[in-house]
């Protein structure tokens, strides 16, 4: 069994994730821990009556940014559980983890190939402080290894907890229902990646089939902004008629966007934030001779290299987006060495010198690949000075940690 943990700032987003879920028939409520009935009369779901369980607590909360507890519970696909076993887990799980005297509510999806459960909670107790969280991931692994132990379930296996996020798809135009579509994937997104930018978010969205466009201007003496969705091809044209953002929710409009995109700005800059994505690019930079052949490896790690180019072949733009660590950023965030006319320098067409890169198949390492005329010599160069430095770094933990273990 996987557990997939997330945070957000507004228990609403969480909500109607999954009521479309539960109006559409792809999901229901399992059951409910302090709240009040959550189903209106017509089997909807009673966003007003979940929001009122929630709101003292939220009320009495003191500085708590992130006060969503929004996890899913996926058991192997080979374990087939009665609703019994699944409310036993459920409660059981919130119970160890520190959440059994708050309000939550559990919904069993059915959407995909295998059941699986959503339960949304707060991280604010009735006081209005914060729940504890040291070690949430650790502590909630341990507790699924025990589960399974006691009810005879599947252990997890590699690979498993991408399958858990498999939920967020492309959309599909040709499947209707495209509304519905767009705001579940625009509303997942915003709780799985940090985007510092509206072009930032743009990129992340059309990795999805999602167009999204800002509207500004001035009518009548009066300024307005707005953000309107649509669907998009793999072609990368739009499909159907646009959706303003009021359509869809508040929680996805221009004002809303801002305030996520500051909220991802301060989440990027905390030290070390981007060193992964850093390694990763990097790192394959250095064993990739082509813009192909780099996009291809780069995927390989969880990351999409998204390339803009103009009619030429040279490449303007650069946006990473790391799909394991949920960090979307422009080359240029990561430093001036990850920036386009770098990117654009190493593939681009129109930069391309006489003397390419080898397409040697032989080709072991940069030093081989590129001739010594080629202009990218320089910046591998750099690249490959970095990299030593994290190695040497890396060795000097790890021999810092044996001394400290012998002692």
């Amino acid at each position: 069994m996987v557990a997939n943990i997330r945070s957000g700032a507004t228990v609403g987003g969480a909500l109607y994730y999954n009521k479309e879920k539960v109006d559409r028939g792809d999901a229901e409520v399992l059951f409910t821990q302090g709240m009040l009935p959550p189903l209106a009369n017509d089997g909807r779901l009673d966003m007003e009556a979940c929001m009122e369980s929630f709101m003292p607590y939220l009320h009495a909360n003191r500085r708590t940014k992130n006060t969503v507890f929004h996890t899913s519970l996926n058991p192997a696909p080979e374990d087939r559980l009665t609703d019994g076993q699944l409310r036993e887990i459920a409660a059981e799980y919130m119970e160890r983890m520190g959440y059994g005297q708050q309000p939550y509510i559990v919904f069993k999806h059915r959407d995909i190939d295998r059941e699986h459960l959503h339960i949304v909670s707060l991280r604010i107790d009735a006081e209005g402080r914060k729940l504890p969280h040291d070690f949430e991931a650790r502590r909630s692994m341990e507790i699924l290894r025990e589960l399974e132990r006691k009810y005879g379930l599947h252990p997890a296996v590699p690979g498993q907890e991408q399958g858990a996020a498999d939920e967020l798809r492309k959309v599909d135009y040709k499947a209707g229902d495209i509304k519905q579509q767009i705001q579940s994937s625009v509303r997942e997104c915003l709780k799985r990646y940090r985007c510092a930018s509206f072009g930032e978010f743009r990129t992340l969205l059309e990795c999805y089939n999602i167009q999204v466009m800002e509207m500004t201007g001035t009518v009548e003496g009066r300024d307005y902004a707005g953000i309107v969705y649509g669907a998009m091809g793999d072609d990368g044209y739009g499909r159907g008629k646009p959706i303003k953002s009021s359509r869809i929710g508040r929680d996805v409009g221009y004002e809303a966007l801002q305030r996520y995109y500051a909220r991802s700005k301060e989440t990027l800059r905390e030290p070390g934030a981007l060193d992964e994505l850093q390694s990763k690019v990097r790192n394959t930079v250095l064993t990739s001779w082509s813009k192909d052949s780099f996009c291809r490896h780069l995927r390989e790690k969880g990351v999409d290299a998204v390339f803009r180019t103009n009619p030429t072949g040279r490449i303007y733009g650069a946006t990473f987006v790391d799909h394991r660590s949920g960090i979307v950023a422009n080359g240029s965030a990561l430093g001036k060495f990850y920036a386009a006319n770098v990117f654009n320098a190493l593939y681009g067409r129109s930069q391309q010198p006489a003397i390419g890169p080898s397409r040697r198949p032989e080709a072991r390492s940069w030093q081989e690949a590129y001739p010594a005329a080629h202009p990218a010599r320089e910046i591998l160069e750099l690249f490959d000075l970095q990299a030593n430095e994290e190695r040497q770094l890396e060795q000097r933990r790890k021999k810092k940690k044996r001394r400290k273990q012998l002692r």
